[in-house]
């Protein structure tokens, strides 16, 4: 009986699963078969595959065939699969050896002429075969720069079906990529371009050296989004591992962007107030796909007009800025996306947003009603609150602050000395660090943490917060180049968590 196997790639999140298609081509009626939990998508690519073979000059066998997609208990979703399931027929008629089959990994959407079209996921799916011990892949020619991030396995891009039958019947050459290079460093927007604003740069200084989340609130114009915009330009460069795990929540979101380079460039995504919440931690239908936060993975999530957004969508964030990633559950399963973002927060002080205090109308009321729109847990969560105010001496304020190298040095120099000093535990940044541990092994005298134990007492702190102003106060530390934290600069972690600094 003729019976063929071709291997694929199912994804589920960001993680991929090879799957098996053995195809079984026998006597009966003639037909065409799919098992294995198919998609709608993926059924409909019964039409797809039977013209993209004809069209390919090839003869459809006029039998029964079945398809056998495994594991089967696994879902399987989109037209990737195209490619591979038209091989496992053809190999099932011994137009294709197996042997050619076997170790490769078949990726593409056909169209009607046999075409190859390019399809999402391409780059988690190589990381999925390359684990799986697969040796070589065919992907469609447009995605062959994303395929070639991946090392460690063959890559081989195709125009269209017959380029591919010709590749494994008779070892016919396909197009190669070319050898992958980082991308330029892009030079960053600069500090110095924020006027004054001492209090906020400082603030932001603080965030980037330890990896915590930070408030601005201040009127219309004073430097708000411009802060937030420079604030990437402070953060070190992404690694070689964590830069691809980036480029892989991009491409299951079809974000990746073109060109040869691997970015090693942070993100910034700053998603617009009338965002929905599919859009902001991911959503769809069938498998969810991953939203702005998930795109923020280790760089910067800014939201302007915090007040603005639903406060149902802000308090979704509780959970990625917690635990660093974010879970979706749907019809067709449950995905995690990795989100270990920063999260900057901009707000007006009321909604009549005037340039200057004294020109508000709003009653004092309403200025507590607006800002209340964030939540307790949700400012709970953000370690730096930053007031920002008009500027009112353009002239003189204009070239006193310090450019984004001079800045960006000392945040380096404090993040090198907080992931020495963590290296054995695995953390890198002072945010990571669990409160148990500052606590118990690296606990501070009990004068040093007074203020903290007054803040508790008065009601003014939770043990959350106790906890990320210790955070805090061991980035001050490594900013001033010292060992421990001491009282001084326990104070000023509690002054950046002042509510009445929001």
């Amino acid at each position: 009986m003729p019976l063929a196997r071709a291997h694929s790639v199912a994804l589920l999140g960001v993680d991929g699963h090879v799957v098996e298609i053995e195809a079984d081509v026998g006597d009966g009626l003639p037909g065409f078969h799919l098992v294995g939990l198919p998609d709608a998508a993926l059924h409909e690519s019964k039409d797809r595959v039977r013209a993209a073979i004809v069209n390919s000059d090839q003869k459809w066998p006029n039998q029964r065939i079945v398809l056998a997609l495994s594991p089967a208990t696994l879902r399987k979703a989109g037209s990737a699969f195209d490619l591979a399931l038209a091989c496992a027929v053809l190999g099932a008629k011994e137009v294709l050896p197996q042997a050619a089959l076997d170790r490769t990994v078949l990726l593409g959407e056909l169209a009607l002429d046999g075409r190859l079209r390019p399809v999402r996921g391409v780059l988690p799916c190589l990381l999925a075969a390359r684990a799986a011990g697969m040796e070589r892949a065919v992907v469609p020619e447009s995605a062959l720069t994303e395929a070639a991030l991946v090392e460690g396995i063959e890559v081989h891009g195709a125009a269209g079906l017959d380029a591919v039958l010709a590749f494994l019947q008779h070892g016919h050459a396909l197009h190669r990529p070319g050898p992958v290079v980082h991308d330029e460093v892009v030079q960053p927007l600069d500090l110095a371009d924020v006027v004054g604003q001492d209090d906020a740069r400082h603030a932001m200084e603080i965030a980037a050296a330890g990896g915590h989340h930070v408030l601005l609130v201040g009127p219309p114009g004073t430097g708000k989004t411009m802060l937030a915009q420079r604030f990437v330009g402070l953060l070190p460069r992404l690694g070689a591992e964590e830069a691809l795990a980036l480029a892989a929540v991009r491409s299951v979101a079809g974000r990746l962007p073109g060109g040869d380079a691997l970015s090693t460039v942070p993100p910034f995504v700053a998603p617009h107030h009338s965002s929905s919440m599919a859009a902001l931690v991911g959503g769809g239908s069938g498998l969810a796909r991953p939203g702005a936060v998930s795109l923020a993975h280790l760089g910067v999530l800014f939201m302007d007009e915090a007040p603005e957004w639903g406060a149902a969508m802000l308090d979704a964030l509780r959970t990625p800025l917690e635990e660093g990633e974010v879970r979706l559950a749907r019809a067709e399963g449950t995905v995690a996306y990795p989100a270990r973002f920063q999260l900057v927060l901009a707000a007006n002080p009321c909604p009549c947003a005037p340039a200057h205090d004294r020109d508000c109308v709003c009653p004092s009321l309403v200025r507590r009603r607006y800002l209340g729109r964030l939540s307790g847990p949700l400012l709970d969560r953000v370690d730096l609150r930053a007031r920002m105010f008009p500027v009112t001496a353009l002239s003189a304020a204009s070239g006193e602050g310090e450019d984004t190298a001079t800045v960006r040095a000392r945040v380096h120099a404090a993040r090198a000395a907080a992931a020495q000093r963590w290296s054995a535990f695995g953390w890198r940044t002072n945010a990571e660090v669990p409160g148990p541990v500052l606590r118990t092994r690296f606990a501070l005298p009990r004068p040093v943490v007074r203020p903290l134990d007054a803040g508790l007492r008065a009601g003014e702190l939770t043990a959350r917060g106790a906890d990320r102003a210790l955070r805090v106060a061991w980035t001050l530390a490594d900013l001033g180049g010292r060992d421990r934290p001491d009282e001084d600069l326990i104070e000023t972690a509690l002054y950046f968590r002042d509510r009445r600094a929001a």
